[in-house]
């Protein structure tokens, strides 16, 4: 009977062992998956960070100077690394006036090297050549008071950009040329905000 006993006390110290191996090893499970979720957490804050801090910008359109394609509160994504931009490109624009960082959506129209003239008859020339601007909105005039003065020769990492509403678009007309350093990028996608 005394064996018996020892036994079954045995026996019930080896199940209350393996319960509690078993629980271990679930807890130890339950850590290694909580430390993997962290990880992968972790990993995704790091991806959204590189996209969205480092390569690429997001960006509420501050205006309408680029109407009718760029409407005032469309979203425009924008590749922060391309900072060698060409005729045509749309970029983003961060350029300090009187102290304040300005931002501004524009076209570049002339890059490094080119000689850019504004007329008062409201034509943009560019080395020498008249732009055939079909899509763009109104004259492109020289701004009154602005310091800007024409023909204007572009320096080796200057662009020159113009809104597509040329009427009142804040571009070089009114800030001067653009250094590459002033360029935060060049539009990639535009949402448009009656679409979101």
């Amino acid at each position: 009977m005394i064996q018996r006993k020892d036994e079954q006390v045995s026996e019930e110290k080896t199940d209350e062992g393996e319960k509690m191996k078993k629980a271990l090893r679930a807890s130890e499970r339950r850590v290694r998956e909580y430390q993997t979720l962290l990880i992968r957490l972790l990993a995704l804050l790091l991806v959204v960070w590189g996209l969205f801090f480092v390569l690429l910008g997001l960006l509420r359109a501050p205006n309408n100077d680029m109407h009718p394609r760029i409407d005032n509160g469309d979203l425009i994504l924008y590749y922060r690394l391309d900072k060698d931009v060409r005729a045509r490109d749309v970029v983003v624009v961060e350029k300090e006036i009187d102290g304040k960082t300005e931002v501004a959506v524009s076209r570049v129209v002339a890059a490094a090297g080119d000689t850019v003239e504004v007329t008062e008859g409201g034509q943009l020339i560019v080395n020498g050549n008249a732009q055939s601007e079909p899509d763009i909105g109104g004259l492109t005039r020289p701004y009154e008071g602005s310091e800007v003065v024409f023909p204007l020769t572009l320096g080796a990492d200057e662009c020159f950009v113009l809104a597509d509403t040329r009427e009142g678009g804040m571009d070089s007309r009114y800030f001067g040329p653009v250094k590459r350093d002033e360029i935060a990028g060049t539009a990639v996608c535009i949402w448009r905000r009656g679409n979101l």
